[in-house]
């Protein structure tokens, strides 16, 4: 019975070689796989650098008045598409016709002041030109003569005032008519007007923020690679970019535009004070401006601020 249990226990026992041949073929699996993915990594992988820490953004137009008065109308609402031209605003335009009035009055009655002027000055030319004629046989004294003198150099400082005064009364007639074409406020673009906070019968003031107007068929991504990414990426490369509003299944193609002008932190509010002993590095972000596909974005819109992924083929312009 000893010699049978003992016989048992040899056979359940695996042989050596059988183990040395298992951790072998599972190195030799390790190996090829990490050949495999090394080949990937170098011949394919390491010539893209990817980020999620991206946004999309836009340079908004804010609607601004260029005259004062109250609101007679507001045409537009958030949301809503407009188009370069569009009216969104109309400005109360009696203060502004009144102005016009006046300004033309003014530039009237400085055209009848210089006929007057140019009137008065004829005389005093004609008049200093006989007394000349008559000083030599001794018909005009010289006094007189110096009184016509004087009198035809007011007039033509007369004349020269009057040109003057009618220039100021054209200038403030042009001005005019110009605060009065302003009292419709046009978009100054194409786009989706956002933030509106102009309302009917409210005063505005020349200047003041009224909407401001989105274009966003002009998207772009702001991408914040870390520094260590940037070292292959140049100006000019492309790019393949998802939203995650549409998700995997919507692919944008993106060119690089150009490079911030230096990370978030160099311009915050209260930098980064790093000459001190208990400075600890922290990867920086560089913001890279991706432009987009004009038709893409027709097919597939996007709105400012949506977080996306970005990756940036690097092998072209080295």
């Amino acid at each position: 019975m000893a010699d049978t249990a003992t016989l048992s226990e040899i056979k359940l026992t695996p042989r050596p070689s059988h183990r040395r041949k298992g951790f072998v073929l599972l190195l030799v699996a390790v190996v090829l796989c990490a050949i495999g993915y090394g080949g990937y990594w170098y011949f394919w992988s390491s010539h893209f650098v990817e980020t999620d820490n991206a946004y999309t953004a836009v340079e908004v137009a804010q609607v601004t008045p260029s005259t004062s008065g109250i609101v007679q109308d507001v045409r537009v609402v958030d949301t809503e598409q407009v188009k370069q031209g569009d009216v969104l605003v109309v400005i109360d335009e009696i203060d502004a016709r009144l102005a016009k009035a006046q300004a033309r009055a003014d530039y009237q009655h400085a055209i009848a002041q210089r006929g007057i002027a140019e009137s008065d000055y004829a005389r005093a030319r004609i008049d200093l030109k006989r007394r000349r004629a008559l000083v030599g046989s001794g018909s005009v004294s010289r006094d007189e003569l110096t009184k016509a003198e004087n009198a035809h150099a007011s007039g033509k400082a007369a004349v020269e005032a009057a040109k003057s005064a009618i220039e100021q009364a054209k200038a403030q007639l042009d001005q005019s008519e110009l605060d009065l074409s302003r009292t419709i406020v046009r978009a100054p673009i194409t786009g989706v007007v956002a933030k509106r906070t102009v309302q009917v019968g409210q005063r505005v003031e020349k200047g003041a923020v009224l909407l401001s107007v989105v274009p966003v068929q002009k998207m772009h991504v702001d991408a914040n690679f870390k520094e260590g990414q940037l070292e292959k990426v140049r100006v000019g490369q492309k790019a393949k970019l998802h939203a995650d509003i549409y998700g995997s299944s919507v692919v944008y193609s993106g060119v690089v535009e150009g490079f911030a002008g230096g990370t978030g932190s160099a311009f915050a509010i209260i930098p980064a004070q790093n000459a001190t002993g208990n400075w600890i590095k922290v990867v920086q972000r560089l913001p890279v401006r991706i432009r987009l596909d004009p038709d893409e974005l027709a097919a597939n819109p996007l709105q400012v601020g949506l977080s996306m992924t970005v990756t940036i083929d690097t092998r072209g312009l080295k």
